[in-house]
């Protein structure tokens, strides 16, 4: 009797360490969206950094790299790592921290960048980790080379801290090649990644960003600092704003069935 005891005692232990190991790893789930929304703007406070000029004479590719529209004379072109108009950031991301099911996630988090006359066209998305099934058709993350007999290398890193990880480094030596490098961020984990960067190993004045969500109620300011996230179900929570050159902000958010306001403000480090 005592044997018997023991063993469903082991088996109910059994079964609750894997109910809890499947609760830790459950993600989102999709369901159905809410009715509310949350919108404001994103501000800098203090001047943003002035941006790095690069001279493109000392690097691969001078004669077509300095067509870029943006170069100046001498071969020189402004890297902007920050960019804000009237006190108004660009390019950060608003998203929500944690929330359990809402709206499905559709094209949210699904990075396309394009390398385009020795520039990254997209300075700023949003990346989401890749299910079992997409990992095998691709789609989510992809890079393509627009530029006719340049051999462009897109290196991709999650950046913590001060390190990075290299989750792909791709040769496009031909116009028309693309990277699809959706497996390759498959093994992103939440409590971990947050940052993606991207670089030209190449031509390493191109770059790009991307935050890493989680779930798709994120949205990434414009020029004028706005942002609205919609499809919210009601509830309270935590809404951040990003930066990965300027910093984040955190505030406690309640949505309705209407629209919440929510106002940041980022300083320069």
């Amino acid at each position: 009797m005592r044997k018997i005891v023991l063993s469903v005692m082991v088996v109910a232990f059994s079964l609750a360490l894997a109910s809890t190991s499947f609760a830790k790893k459950k993600g989102y789930v999709e369901g159905t969206a809410g009715k509310g929304s949350i919108a404001g703007t994103v501000s800098l406070k203090g001047d943003a950094p002035a941006p790095i000029m690069e001279d493109l004479n000392k690097g691969k590719n001078v004669e077509f790299c300095t067509t870029h529209p943006d170069t100046k004379d001498g071969g020189i072109r402004p890297r902007v790592k920050v960019s804000a108009a009237g006190g108004k950031l660009k390019d950060a991301v608003v998203f929500i921290e944690k929330i359990d099911t809402g709206k499905p996630w559709g094209d949210a988090g699904k990075a396309n960048f394009d390398f385009k006359i020795c520039d990254i066209e997209q300075k700023m998305l949003a990346v989401r980790k890749p299910t079992k099934a997409e990992k095998k058709s691709g789609g989510v993350l992809t890079v393509k080379n627009h530029d006719a007999n340049i051999l462009h290398n897109p290196h991709g890193y999650s950046v913590v801290g001060a390190s990075r990880k290299t989750l792909f480094n791709k040769p496009l030596p031909n116009q028309g090649d693309v990277a699809e490098v959706t497996k390759n961020i498959g093994r992103l984990k939440a409590k971990k990644d947050k940052h993606f960067f991207l670089q030209c190993d190449q031509h390493n004045f191109m770059e790009a960003d991307a935050r890493i969500v989680w779930n798709p109620y994120f949205s990434i300011t414009g020029a004028d600092g706005a942002f609205k996230i919609d499809g919210i179900p009601a509830g309270k929570y935590k809404v951040t704003a990003w930066q990965p050159y300027v910093g984040e902000s955190t505030q406690e958010v309640t949505v309705g069935d209407g629209e919440a306001k929510a106002d940041f403000t980022l300083a320069v480090k």
